[in-house]
């Protein structure tokens, strides 16, 4: 049987029609993107912001954490610290600590150093008189990690008053007839040692109402460069009177970018003269493909103790 197809069933579509779904399509579109354009860029936006903010929130929260190893009464800044201008941030970082012996548990002529050092040495930390190494009252924490040796090593440091105390301020080399600071040598290693600490010979001035020490790794500076938009740990390099700005020698790491501004500011008696705080202002920006600016504010608080 032979089957005829209907010619309606087999007919196109119009010029018209084509132009009259196309129209239609445009006009489904325009208004699909004028509904769906704010919460899209709306989108983008919380994104960019959110970045911003973790950003500025890790590189605060880096600062905080360092400067609660800071030495007491060794956080010092310096710079414009407007927003605008460069601003350093600088602190001796303090490895670990104690408490020395005010008296000799051992009696004198108990020879506790090696032979040849001090003839006649006892286990106290004397003070005020020269004096090579001691013993804690028990075991030094984070002993191990000390850096020793003439050149490079850690420091021990007793009694830190900081700027305008020749004789107690860790970061002035100190008069020749002695200070408060002075190179480690050697951290003797074997059972019944893991109290004791050798240094450069010393007269350090000043005791420690609580006989403490503090065992200083070396300096560390935030550096804030808006106009680089950079904010720049760096660490590592000598330890020196007067605030180096830049520090010379050791090393950096970038720790944010897009800085557009920040300020460091240091209170060193906010609380009854017994803690310090520093505030901590960052700015970050990020500029979208279309050139609208996102920017994010943070400010933090750190309490530092100022108790030597």
């Amino acid at each position: 049987m032979r089957r005829t197809s209907d010619p309606q069933r087999l007919r196109g579509f119009t010029l018209i029609e084509l132009i009259t779904a196309m129209v239609i399509t445009g006009i489904l579109a325009a208004a699909a993107a004028v509904f769906l354009r704010v919460p899209i860029t709306g989108y983008f936006d919380v994104a960019r912001r959110a970045a911003l903010t973790d950003i500025a929130d890790l590189a605060v929260r880096r600062i905080s954490r360092d400067l609660q190893t800071a030495l007491p009464n060794s956080v010092r800044v310096t710079g414009a610290c407007d927003g605008v201008g460069l601003c350093y941030l600088e602190y001796l970082g303090v490895r670990t600590g104690g408490r020395y012996r005010e008296e000799p548990a051992g009696g004198v002529g108990v020879l506790q150093c090696p032979a040849g050092l001090v003839a006649g040495y006892n286990d106290a930390l004397t003070i005020g008189s020269d004096d090579t190494c001691f013993r804690s009252l028990g075991t030094i924490p984070n002993r191990a990690n000390i850096a020793t040796g003439a050149v490079a090593g850690d420091f021990l440091v007793v009694y830190n008053l900081g700027l305008g105390f020749a004789d107690a301020d860790a970061y002035f080399s100190g008069p020749v007839t002695g200070g408060n600071k002075s190179r480690i040598l050697a951290t003797a290693a074997g059972p019944g040692s893991e109290d004791r600490l050798e240094f450069q010979s010393l007269k350090f001035l000043l005791a420690s109402p609580d006989r403490r020490f503090q065992v200083v790794s070396g300096p560390v500076t935030y550096i804030c460069n808006p106009a680089a938009q950079t904010l720049t740990r760096q660490w590592g390099y000598a330890i020196t009177a007067a605030q180096a700005t830049p520090p010379a020698g050791g090393a950096a790491s970038l720790l944010a970018n897009g800085v557009t501004g920040c300020s460091f500011t240091y209170n060193p008696s906010a609380v009854a003269q017994r803690n310090g705080a520093i505030s901590i202002r960052l700015e970050l920006t990020q500029t979208d493909p279309v050139g609208t600016a996102e920017r994010v504010t943070l400010f933090s608080q750190v309490h530092v103790s100022n108790v030597p």
